[in-house]
């Protein structure tokens, strides 16, 4: 992932940061961090572009940090770097801010911060460069200087992010750190429409998305048009698009249109796609970016892919093979491979020649019954939809027609819709058959 294991924020400030070409695109000048109950974890970079602009990039889009330099990927966001509620700047806010030891030692003064990349790939504050303050005696002045440097746990001291009331709000926030997208939905639906914006507030734009994809329809819709509109947009940037579509085609026109126009003509793009198509149909259900490779990529690279945390287990079970260009709309496609196919080939072997290019496609203008028909004969969990010339558009996963074929306010029922036995999807899709569309 990145060439480092841990960087020292004031060291980096000024470091060149690249995109993925090798072009220069700014400079980095802090480090954006969230406190939570046992540490706190980077967010973010503020990299100053051309014209002294400074903007923000999600430390999700940094790839390496090594050799003096920052590599990022995707385009940067241009918009102006405004700081949130719960977020501290590393330079700006906590050096040299005075703390105190917790065995009763005395104080320092925070010269540089550590941050090491732990094994779930989030970078969070390891160590602090300090330096201890003199006291106020006869002989501490005499031999004096300026105090014993040393390097600590940011456990070994209090005071790093302010007073203790505002790290008690910093505490409560991180309470909801550990919770599941899905459990922190319903504390959103419990609580009241006030605290609701307040909360939405104060979470990252992914966690944030996260949440909004379990809420019933009413209540994203009332959380989404009290944000502020370039923050709204930045949540449905990080959206997987089909969801950022559902969204979309939930608020009124008015607001869906001037978000649009504020997201990233790239992101917008996908989006407007999607709503082209029924919400029933398989081009209105599917995901513009599943997983897509060349006919050339090894499988060791391929497997890398699939191990992304943030990747849903459906969409990592399939890799499609394509010609280029490999995004969607793609080049033709060759096949496709599962991940367990995977697992017992070579990692330098090209998926080309392992291919399976018997495979199940689906045009975009399916409907929902047809799709599950599909999904069930063939036991698959997700299923490509492709154009007439064979070009690959999206996949559907099974998480997409479950969405679809559970009762709408599903969220909102007290008890968790039950099964008598395994689901079976060749009985949804003849209850299905005769759903009427919506709208």
């Amino acid at each position: 992932m990145s060439a480092t294991n841990r960087f020292y924020a004031a060291r980096l400030a000024g470091t060149a940061v690249f995109d993925p070409i090798g072009d220069p695109v700014g400079k980095v000048r802090d480090v954006v961090v969230v406190p939570r109950a046992r540490a706190a974890r980077a967010v973010g970079l503020v990299v100053e572009v051309p014209g002294k602009r400074r903007v923000f990039l999600p430390i999700t889009r940094v790839t390496a940090i090594s050799g003096g330099q920052v590599i990022s990927s995707g385009v940067l966001n241009v918009r102006r770097f405004e700081k949130r509620n719960v977020e501290q700047l590393v330079i700006g806010d906590l050096l040299d801010r005075v703390v105190t030891f917790v065995d009763g030692t005395g104080e320092a003064t925070v010269e540089d911060v550590g941050l090491d990349l732990d094994r779930y790939g989030e970078w969070e504050i390891s160590k602090l460069h300090v330096r201890r303050r003199r006291t106020g005696s006869s002989l501490s002045k005499l031999v004096g200087g300026r105090g014993e440097t040393l390097t600590v746990s940011p456990h070994a001291v209090t005071g790093l992010f302010g007073t203790q009331a505002e790290q008690s709000a910093a505490l409560l926030l991180a309470s909801y750190e550990d919770l599941k997208p899905a459990d922190l939905g319903e504390i959103f639906q419990e609580i009241d429409a006030k605290r609701r914006v307040e909360l939405a507030g104060e979470l990252s734009d992914d966690r944030l998305a996260d949440v909004l994809e379990e809420l019933p329809e009413d209540t994203r819709v009332e959380v989404v048009t009290n944000l502020e509109a370039s923050r709204a947009a930045d949540v449905l940037e990080v959206m997987d698009p089909d969801d950022a579509a559902d969204l979309v085609q939930e608020l009124p026109e008015n607001v869906a249109q001037r978000l649009l126009g504020l997201m990233e003509p790239e992101e917008a793009e996908d989006v407007r796609r999607l709503l082209a198509y029924d919400e029933y149909t398989a081009g209105g259900m599917m995901t513009t970016e599943p997983l897509i490779v060349s006919p050339e990529t090894p499988v060791a690279h391929c497997l890398a892919m699939i191990s992304r945390e943030e990747l849903s287990p459906a969409l990592a079970s399939t890799i499609h093979v394509c010609r280029s260009p490999l995004e969607t709309p793609t080049g033709r496609m060759l096949g496709i491979i599962h991940f367990q196919h995977l697992l017992r080939e070579r990692p330098d072997r090209p998926v080309g020649e392992i291919v399976d290019s018997d495979r199940h496609v689906i045009a975009p203008s399916a409907m929902l019954s047809e799709v599950t028909r599909e999904m069930a004969t063939y036991n698959l969990v997700s299923i490509p939809v492709c154009d007439e010339e064979g070009r690959l558009l999206g996949s559907v996963t099974v998480d997409d027609v479950l969405d679809h074929v559970l009762p709408e306010d599903w969220r909102e029922q007290d008890e968790p819709v039950t099964t008598t036995g395994q689901i079976d999807l060749s009985e949804i899709a003849r209850a299905m058959s005769s759903r009427p569309r919506k709208g």
